[in-house]
């Protein structure tokens, strides 16, 4: 038995090494690497900085609500927090959901599209338009939680339901 966990032992690291020695850890299929491409001739790869931006916004929100008094110094080392690796890691994120939802094909497709001149004021005008169709969004929700109508509403909900009721500590 003692041999055989020992073998058992070689062999799976030979395989490992041969695994790891054959294939590149992080592969790239041509599907993947059009896929980045796509995302690039797009004007999405701007977009995904548009959610670092509104991350690190609301993130920046809370801090300034906790702390009223903040040095520059602090902000300077704050707005770097996010870096290149991490703007990488959500591209690696967001490429396996056009994969599982387009065909390469369709991705060679969207890429030529896109490599038009046709599309070259869209592109460029894109990143502005989400980003003011986004504050639009949120102060639209925000006028909507803050209305009476809505309160009453939830209110009523909340009645309905007996939430103050069944969340009542005994």
């Amino acid at each position: 038995m003692r041999i055989f966990y020992r073998n058992k032992k070689i062999i799976g690291s030979v395989l490992l090494f041969v695994l790891l020695g054959t294939t590149p850890a992080f592969s790239e299929t041509e599907k993947e690497k059009d896929i980045e491409k796509l995302l690039e001739v797009s004007g999405i790869l701007s977009q995904l900085t548009y959610m670092q931006d509104t991350l690190m916004n609301s993130v920046s929100m809370m801090i300034s609500g906790s702390f009223p008094k903040v040095p520059d110094e602090f902000w300077k080392e704050f707005n770097q927090l996010i870096g290149e690796k991490d703007m990488d890691e959500l591209v690696n994120r967001v490429i396996p959901v056009y994969d599982k939802h387009m065909s390469h094909e369709t991705v060679k497709k969207l890429i030529e599209m896109f490599e038009t001149p046709f599309w070259g004021e869209w592109k460029k005008k894109m990143p502005e338009i989400s980003r003011e169709a986004g504050m639009v969004g949120s102060q639209w929700g925000k006028e909507i939680s803050q209305s009476p109508a809505f309160n009453k509403k939830l209110e009523g909900l909340i009645k309905k339901y007996e939430l103050e009721k069944i969340n009542k500590k005994e």
